[in-house]
């Protein structure tokens, strides 16, 4: 499968970007993106060219690094499925595949495809921990809690942190993120004493570094980890409780 690639390049944080064309003749339908990138990079180098800088990790799926931006969406055309998962079939011989990194103010592109992504860290480092009391490690069955409870806050708890919700929404709001913490956390039972604080640090942080949200949900339709829209109004519902209880 022979495809276009416009890439974007970019040699730094302080440096104009643009888009670079490159053809790409033995693609193959069951390549992911990344697979794709590396491809490109193999004919770069052996061509004596820079290559394209990108992020991964795992390439399971499960670690949020690979994340860029496809054609204009978020990882790629394929709902809720990360940019390492993003199957080449999506896409027909001839085609011209535009990739660049994801596009929010918070994520500063570093070079090519490569943001800076720590203002998700600074949303989390603000509020999303629990203290716990140390020592010996307790008995299994001394703090209970309901299957479904638990379940429920597994299901949130799932995110992986990759910043395309942000990235989607065209007010670049990490409501999906901090509410999906937000959410998963209230559900567990060894957290609730610090839900207050928790939920006025993190909206605050939230605040000062992302956006409102757009209330178009297009930040579920592209989380790799199916992330329900729900979680979004955990935000102002847990804002407000921690106005009107202190705790």
């Amino acid at each position: 499968m022979r495809l276009t690639l416009r890439v974007w390049r970019q040699a730094g944080p302080a440096e104009s970007g643009r888009y670079r064309d490159y053809e790409v003749d033995d693609a193959r339908p069951e390549m992911s993106v990344l697979d794709l990138l590396d491809l490109l990079n193999a004919g770069l180098i052996d061509a004596g060219a820079e290559p394209v800088a990108f992020d991964s990790d795992c390439r399971e799926g499960i670690c949020g690094a690979c994340g860029v931006t496809v054609d204009g969406r978020p990882h790629g055309p394929t709902d809720n499925t990360p940019s390492c998962r993003q199957r080449l079939a999506s896409f027909s011989d001839g085609d011209t595949v535009r990739i660049e990194p994801l596009r929010a103010t918070a994520f500063p592109v570093i070079r090519d495809l490569v943001v800076e992504r720590a203002a998700l860290d600074e949303v989390a480092r603000a509020g999303a921990h629990v203290s716990v009391p140390t020592g010996a490690a307790p008995d299994a069955d001394t703090t209970l809690q309901g299957h479904d409870a638990a379940e429920a806050a597994l299901d949130l708890a799932a995110c992986i942190g990759c910043g395309a919700c942000v990235a989607s929404c065209p007010n670049g709001s990490a409501n999906l993120y901090v509410g999906a913490t937000l959410a998963h956390l209230t559900l567990m039972p060894f957290s609730d004493l610090e839900r207050g604080p928790r939920a006025r640090e993190m909206v605050r942080a939230a605040d000062v570094e992302f956006g409102p949200c757009s209330l178009y949900g297009e930040c579920a339709r592209v989380c790799p980890a199916g992330i329900p829209l729900r979680a979004v109004g955990a935000v102002n519902r847990e804002r407000l409780r921690s106005v009107f209880r202190r705790s």
